[in-house]
């Protein structure tokens, strides 16, 4: 999976895409710790605090930001959503089902993808 997102140039992209959001004095990059994020719930996780879990192994996933961290990303991205997926689309990325303004959307695919299991 992680020579799939490294060969198709997502690492890459968002890091563009996410850019204005990007504190200078950030030690993490944006679009990792997301990725990162992404990463934890495909391998099964189903929250947040399971980013922990690509922590663990730092020769395979290198540098990982800590909770607090990928919290602050998400919050920052969530509180300009508007702005953060018009850039997403600007880049030729389509925002995922869901993903739009309407919280009762999230709500509806967190659902569906626990009762699958």
């Amino acid at each position: 999976m992680l020579e799939t997102i490294r060969t198709c140039g997502l690492v890459r992209t968002w890091h563009e895409v996410l850019l204005p959001w990007h504190k200078p004095t950030a030690v993490h990059d944006s679009a990792k710790a997301l990725l990162d994020l992404a990463l934890s719930l495909a391998f099964g996780g189903d929250c947040l605090a399971d980013i922990a879990v690509l922590r663990a192994e730092p020769g395979l996933y290198g540098p990982v930001a800590s909770d607090p961290t990928v919290s602050r990303t998400v919050d920052a991205l969530a509180a300009d959503a508007p702005r953060a997926l018009a850039a997403s689309a600007a880049r030729g990325r389509r925002p995922a089902p869901g993903s739009g303004s309407s919280p009762d959307s999230t709500r509806l695919i967190t659902r569906r993808t626990r009762r699958r299991r």
